[in-house]
């Protein structure tokens, strides 16, 4: 799957190990290398749904086409979907078997 960072600062937080690990600790990098090494080896979204440990979900409301893998409790790393158009279900949900391309958007605690 093809994916680009959202922001300078963000793709220059994840440019490294020792730039992650600086950024957000040992364990968030970890998690953090671990979900980018799963997104570029997956040939679609779909394959990281399978992922039990990635609990990759869509989010809804204003972050509509948007999907969120969990890191370290309680933050999140929010991709958005680059395919134009958005492949969607019938039912209206995203199609995630035809989703090849996203956008590092944010790590966050989605919660707050």
């Amino acid at each position: 799957m093809d994916f680009v960072f959202g922001s300078r600062k963000l793709a220059k937080l994840c440019s490294t190990w020792d730039q992650m690990v600086r950024a957000f600790g040992l364990e968030m990098a970890r998690r953090l290398g671990a979900r980018l090494n799963e997104l570029g080896q997956a040939a679609s979204l779909a394959e990281l749904r399978t992922l039990p440990h990635a609990r990759a979900h869509e989010l809804v409301g204003d972050r509509d086409e948007q999907i969120s893998l969990d890191l370290v409790h309680p933050y999140r790393l929010i991709l958005s979907v680059a395919n134009d158009p958005v492949p969607r279900l019938p039912e209206g949900g995203l199609d995630w078997q035809l989703i090849t391309s996203v956008v590092v958007v944010e790590i966050t605690d989605t919660h707050e």
